[in-house]
Protein backbone atom coordinates (compact mmCIF):
# COMPACT_ATOMS: atom_id res chain seq x y z
CA UNK A 1 0.00 0.00 0.00
CA UNK A 2 1.20 3.79 -1.21
CA UNK A 3 1.69 5.69 2.25
CA UNK A 4 0.08 9.47 1.93
CA UNK A 5 4.00 10.50 2.50
CA UNK A 6 4.76 8.55 -0.56
CA UNK A 7 2.28 9.74 -2.84
CA UNK A 8 2.67 13.37 -2.31
CA UNK A 9 6.56 12.84 -3.31
CA UNK A 10 5.75 10.96 -6.16
CA UNK A 11 3.50 13.71 -7.13
CA UNK A 12 5.74 16.94 -6.30
CA UNK A 13 8.40 14.73 -8.80
CA UNK A 14 6.06 15.29 -11.39
CA UNK A 15 5.46 19.02 -10.18
CA UNK A 16 9.30 19.18 -10.98
CA UNK A 17 9.72 17.63 -14.59
CA UNK A 18 6.87 20.63 -15.33
CA UNK A 19 8.07 23.37 -13.76
CA UNK A 20 11.10 22.97 -14.94
CA UNK A 21 10.46 22.02 -18.87
CA UNK A 22 7.56 24.86 -18.74
CA UNK A 23 8.13 28.05 -16.92
CA UNK A 24 5.19 29.74 -15.20
CA UNK A 25 5.87 33.19 -17.14
CA UNK A 26 6.14 30.82 -20.73
CA UNK A 27 2.80 29.12 -20.52
CA UNK A 28 1.00 29.07 -23.64
CA UNK A 29 -0.24 24.91 -24.21
CA UNK A 30 -3.70 24.10 -23.06
CA UNK A 31 -2.90 20.77 -23.47
CA UNK A 32 0.04 21.13 -20.27
CA UNK A 33 -1.89 23.26 -18.11
CA UNK A 34 -4.78 20.28 -17.95
CA UNK A 35 -2.03 17.80 -17.52
CA UNK A 36 -0.27 20.00 -14.62
CA UNK A 37 -3.89 20.10 -13.11
CA UNK A 38 -4.37 16.50 -13.16
CA UNK A 39 -1.07 16.03 -11.27
CA UNK A 40 -1.77 18.28 -8.60
CA UNK A 41 -5.33 16.80 -8.09
CA UNK A 42 -3.86 13.20 -7.33
CA UNK A 43 -4.30 13.32 -3.75
CA UNK A 44 -7.51 13.62 -1.88
CA UNK A 45 -5.98 16.90 -0.02
CA UNK A 46 -4.98 19.48 -2.45
CA UNK A 47 -1.70 21.56 -2.44
CA UNK A 48 -1.54 24.67 -0.96
CA UNK A 49 -2.56 26.13 -4.31
CA UNK A 50 -0.07 24.53 -5.94
CA UNK A 51 3.19 26.71 -4.53
CA UNK A 52 6.48 24.41 -4.84
CA UNK A 53 9.22 26.16 -2.79
CA UNK A 54 12.98 25.59 -2.89
CA UNK A 55 13.89 25.63 0.69
CA UNK A 56 17.95 27.11 0.79
CA UNK A 57 19.89 26.30 3.92
CA UNK A 58 23.43 27.64 4.83
CA UNK A 59 25.51 25.70 6.87
CA UNK A 60 28.77 25.91 8.38
CA UNK A 61 29.99 23.41 11.39
CA UNK A 62 25.69 22.70 11.95
CA UNK A 63 26.32 18.99 12.19
CA UNK A 64 24.34 19.55 15.96
CA UNK A 65 21.57 21.44 14.64
CA UNK A 66 21.18 20.50 11.11
CA UNK A 67 19.05 17.47 11.29
CA UNK A 68 16.57 18.86 13.75
CA UNK A 69 16.09 22.14 11.28
CA UNK A 70 15.49 19.76 8.46
CA UNK A 71 13.30 17.71 10.37
CA UNK A 72 11.26 20.51 11.15
CA UNK A 73 11.08 21.94 7.56
CA UNK A 74 10.06 18.28 6.14
CA UNK A 75 7.35 17.80 8.47
CA UNK A 76 5.86 21.45 7.93
CA UNK A 77 6.01 21.25 4.42
CA UNK A 78 4.91 17.82 4.33
CA UNK A 79 1.89 18.66 6.68
CA UNK A 80 0.91 21.82 4.38
CA UNK A 81 1.28 19.19 1.03
CA UNK A 82 4.03 22.32 -0.62
CA UNK A 83 5.91 20.59 -3.18
CA UNK A 84 9.43 21.27 -2.05
CA UNK A 85 12.97 20.55 -1.98
CA UNK A 86 15.56 21.18 0.82
CA UNK A 87 19.23 22.49 -0.15
CA UNK A 88 21.10 22.58 2.05
CA UNK A 89 24.97 24.24 0.78
CA UNK A 90 27.59 22.97 3.47
CA UNK A 91 29.79 25.49 3.08
CA UNK A 92 33.29 23.88 3.82
CA UNK A 93 32.04 22.36 7.27
CA UNK A 94 35.02 20.82 9.33
CA UNK A 95 32.46 18.92 11.43
CA UNK A 96 29.71 15.88 10.62
CA UNK A 97 27.39 18.27 8.29
CA UNK A 98 28.32 16.79 4.71
CA UNK A 99 27.29 13.29 6.30
CA UNK A 100 24.91 13.81 8.80
CA UNK A 101 22.83 15.78 5.72
CA UNK A 102 23.84 12.94 3.44
CA UNK A 103 22.35 10.49 5.19
CA UNK A 104 19.34 12.41 5.65
CA UNK A 105 19.22 13.05 2.05
CA UNK A 106 19.45 9.10 1.30
CA UNK A 107 16.16 8.62 2.55
CA UNK A 108 14.09 11.71 1.37
CA UNK A 109 14.74 12.71 -2.60
CA UNK A 110 13.50 16.10 -1.67
CA UNK A 111 16.32 17.00 0.13
CA UNK A 112 19.48 17.73 -1.84
CA UNK A 113 23.08 18.89 -0.44
CA UNK A 114 25.97 21.06 -2.01
CA UNK A 115 29.24 20.88 -1.02
CA UNK A 116 31.58 23.63 -1.03
CA UNK A 117 35.24 22.57 -1.04
CA UNK A 118 36.70 24.93 1.31
CA UNK A 119 34.57 27.51 3.80
CA UNK A 120 33.27 30.42 0.69
CA UNK A 121 31.51 32.62 2.78
CA UNK A 122 27.76 33.25 3.66
CA UNK A 123 26.48 34.61 0.61
CA UNK A 124 28.55 31.93 -1.79
CA UNK A 125 26.15 29.61 0.07
CA UNK A 126 23.33 31.45 -0.54
CA UNK A 127 24.36 32.74 -4.42
CA UNK A 128 24.89 28.62 -4.90
CA UNK A 129 21.46 27.90 -2.98
CA UNK A 130 19.55 29.61 -5.30
CA UNK A 131 20.88 29.46 -8.59
CA UNK A 132 20.53 25.51 -7.76
CA UNK A 133 16.73 26.24 -7.40
CA UNK A 134 14.13 24.88 -9.59
CA UNK A 135 10.74 25.86 -7.61
CA UNK A 136 8.91 28.83 -8.26
CA UNK A 137 9.52 30.21 -4.86
CA UNK A 138 12.54 30.53 -2.92
CA UNK A 139 12.72 30.29 1.03
CA UNK A 140 15.44 31.42 2.53
CA UNK A 141 16.16 30.71 6.28
CA UNK A 142 19.74 29.14 8.33
CA UNK A 143 20.69 25.79 9.45
CA UNK A 144 21.44 26.51 13.03
CA UNK A 145 17.29 26.66 14.17
CA UNK A 146 17.22 29.94 15.55
CA UNK A 147 14.01 30.23 13.44
CA UNK A 148 10.87 28.39 13.22
CA UNK A 149 9.82 27.77 9.84
CA UNK A 150 6.21 27.81 11.05
CA UNK A 151 6.30 31.59 11.13
CA UNK A 152 5.74 31.07 7.25
CA UNK A 153 2.14 30.71 7.76
CA UNK A 154 1.94 33.81 8.31
CA UNK A 155 3.77 34.67 4.87
CA UNK A 156 2.06 32.56 2.68
CA UNK A 157 -1.35 34.70 2.41
CA UNK A 158 0.53 37.51 1.19
CA UNK A 159 1.84 35.55 -1.99
CA UNK A 160 -1.88 34.71 -3.47
CA UNK A 161 -4.96 36.84 -4.31
CA UNK A 162 -8.31 36.09 -3.53
CA UNK A 163 -8.77 33.43 -6.55
CA UNK A 164 -5.84 32.00 -4.67
CA UNK A 165 -3.42 32.40 -7.61
CA UNK A 166 0.12 32.99 -6.47
CA UNK A 167 1.16 36.05 -7.26
CA UNK A 168 5.18 37.35 -7.53
CA UNK A 169 5.40 39.14 -4.06
CA UNK A 170 8.51 39.72 -1.97
CA UNK A 171 7.88 38.76 1.57
CA UNK A 172 10.58 39.11 4.95
CA UNK A 173 10.83 38.63 8.06
CA UNK A 174 12.20 40.98 11.31
CA UNK A 175 13.45 39.33 14.64
CA UNK A 176 10.78 40.69 16.82
CA UNK A 177 12.87 40.16 19.48
CA UNK A 178 16.39 39.64 18.59
CA UNK A 179 17.82 36.28 20.99
CA UNK A 180 21.43 36.80 20.77
CA UNK A 181 24.17 37.70 22.99
CA UNK A 182 25.04 41.12 23.72
CA UNK A 183 28.41 41.21 21.81
CA UNK A 184 26.62 39.98 18.38
CA UNK A 185 23.24 41.69 18.80
CA UNK A 186 25.80 44.99 19.36
CA UNK A 187 27.64 43.67 16.12
CA UNK A 188 24.55 43.40 14.50
CA UNK A 189 23.11 47.18 15.25
CA UNK A 190 26.06 48.69 14.49
CA UNK A 191 25.94 46.81 11.29
CA UNK A 192 22.56 48.16 10.55
CA UNK A 193 23.10 51.75 11.12
CA UNK A 194 26.24 51.59 8.90
CA UNK A 195 24.05 49.54 6.30
CA UNK A 196 21.67 52.12 6.44
CA UNK A 197 24.17 55.43 5.98
CA UNK A 198 26.10 53.89 3.85
CA UNK A 199 23.62 52.28 1.34
CA UNK A 200 19.75 53.68 2.26
CA UNK A 201 18.20 50.92 2.78
CA UNK A 202 15.28 51.05 4.84
CA UNK A 203 14.36 47.46 6.06
CA UNK A 204 13.74 46.71 9.61
CA UNK A 205 16.34 43.85 9.98
CA UNK A 206 17.81 43.50 7.07
CA UNK A 207 20.75 40.47 7.61
CA UNK A 208 17.22 38.59 9.04
CA UNK A 209 17.42 34.57 7.08
CA UNK A 210 13.89 34.54 6.64
CA UNK A 211 12.87 35.76 3.12
CA UNK A 212 10.31 34.44 0.80
CA UNK A 213 10.55 35.30 -2.97
CA UNK A 214 9.88 34.36 -6.62
CA UNK A 215 12.80 32.65 -8.21
CA UNK A 216 12.11 34.52 -11.21
CA UNK A 217 13.13 38.10 -9.31
CA UNK A 218 15.78 36.48 -7.54
CA UNK A 219 17.17 35.98 -11.28
CA UNK A 220 16.17 39.05 -12.91
CA UNK A 221 18.40 41.08 -9.95
CA UNK A 222 21.60 38.57 -10.59
CA UNK A 223 24.40 38.73 -10.45
CA UNK A 224 24.79 39.28 -6.69
CA UNK A 225 28.74 39.31 -6.21
CA UNK A 226 28.59 40.12 -2.28
CA UNK A 227 30.70 36.60 -1.05
CA UNK A 228 30.01 37.26 2.55
CA UNK A 229 27.77 38.79 5.05
CA UNK A 230 27.15 41.76 2.72
CA UNK A 231 24.66 39.43 1.00
CA UNK A 232 21.50 40.28 2.23
CA UNK A 233 22.19 43.94 2.22
CA UNK A 234 23.17 43.70 -1.70
CA UNK A 235 20.17 41.84 -2.64
CA UNK A 236 17.76 44.22 -0.88
CA UNK A 237 19.63 47.13 -2.95
CA UNK A 238 18.79 45.40 -5.40
CA UNK A 239 15.30 45.25 -5.14
CA UNK A 240 15.29 48.99 -4.34
CA UNK A 241 12.18 49.61 -7.14
CA UNK A 242 10.16 46.84 -6.08
CA UNK A 243 7.49 46.46 -3.08
CA UNK A 244 8.59 44.36 0.10
CA UNK A 245 6.34 43.28 2.67
CA UNK A 246 8.05 43.19 6.43
CA UNK A 247 6.48 41.24 8.85
CA UNK A 248 7.92 39.67 12.16
CA UNK A 249 9.28 36.38 13.00
CA UNK A 250 9.95 34.66 16.28
CA UNK A 251 14.10 34.87 16.96
CA UNK A 252 15.36 31.72 19.29
CA UNK A 253 18.46 31.71 20.78
CA UNK A 254 21.48 29.55 19.24
CA UNK A 255 21.42 25.90 21.45
CA UNK A 256 24.43 24.88 19.75
CA UNK A 257 27.36 25.26 17.84
CA UNK A 258 29.26 29.03 17.23
CA UNK A 259 27.95 31.85 15.53
CA UNK A 260 30.69 33.28 12.74
CA UNK A 261 28.94 36.97 12.64
CA UNK A 262 31.41 38.31 15.21
CA UNK A 263 34.59 37.45 13.74
CA UNK A 264 36.79 40.48 13.10
CA UNK A 265 37.85 39.02 9.50
CA UNK A 266 34.14 38.85 8.57
CA UNK A 267 33.29 42.29 10.09
CA UNK A 268 35.95 44.07 8.02
CA UNK A 269 35.32 41.97 5.16
CA UNK A 270 31.65 43.06 5.12
CA UNK A 271 32.99 46.92 5.26
CA UNK A 272 34.91 46.47 2.57
CA UNK A 273 32.85 45.12 0.78
CA UNK A 274 29.87 47.73 1.66
CA UNK A 275 32.08 50.18 0.43
CA UNK A 276 33.33 48.35 -2.78
CA UNK A 277 29.29 48.05 -3.54
CA UNK A 278 28.77 51.51 -3.31
CA UNK A 279 31.42 52.68 -5.56
CA UNK A 280 30.06 50.39 -8.10
CA UNK A 281 26.79 51.11 -8.18
CA UNK A 282 26.96 55.13 -7.56
CA UNK A 283 24.38 54.75 -5.02
CA UNK A 284 22.34 58.01 -3.95
CA UNK A 285 19.36 57.05 -2.46
CA UNK A 286 18.40 53.66 -2.72
CA UNK A 287 15.80 52.71 -0.93
CA UNK A 288 13.50 49.55 -0.98
CA UNK A 289 9.55 50.07 -1.09
CA UNK A 290 9.13 48.57 2.72
CA UNK A 291 5.32 48.38 2.58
Amino acid sequence: MVSKRDLFNQRCKYHLIWSSALPYDSLANTTSIIYYLALVSMSHKPMSHSLSLSVVLPAYNEAENIDRVIANAVDYLSDRQICYEIIVVNDGSTDATKAIVTALAAKNSQIRLINHPHNLGYGSALRTGFDQSVHEYIFLTDGDGQFDISDLDQFLPYIYNSQGQILSKIVIGYRAKRADVFVRSLNAWLYHQFIQLVLGIRAKDIDCAFKLFPRSIYKSIKPIKSDGALFSAEFLLKLQHLPIIELPVQHFPRKFGTATGANIKVILKMFWECWQLKKECHIQDSKPQIV
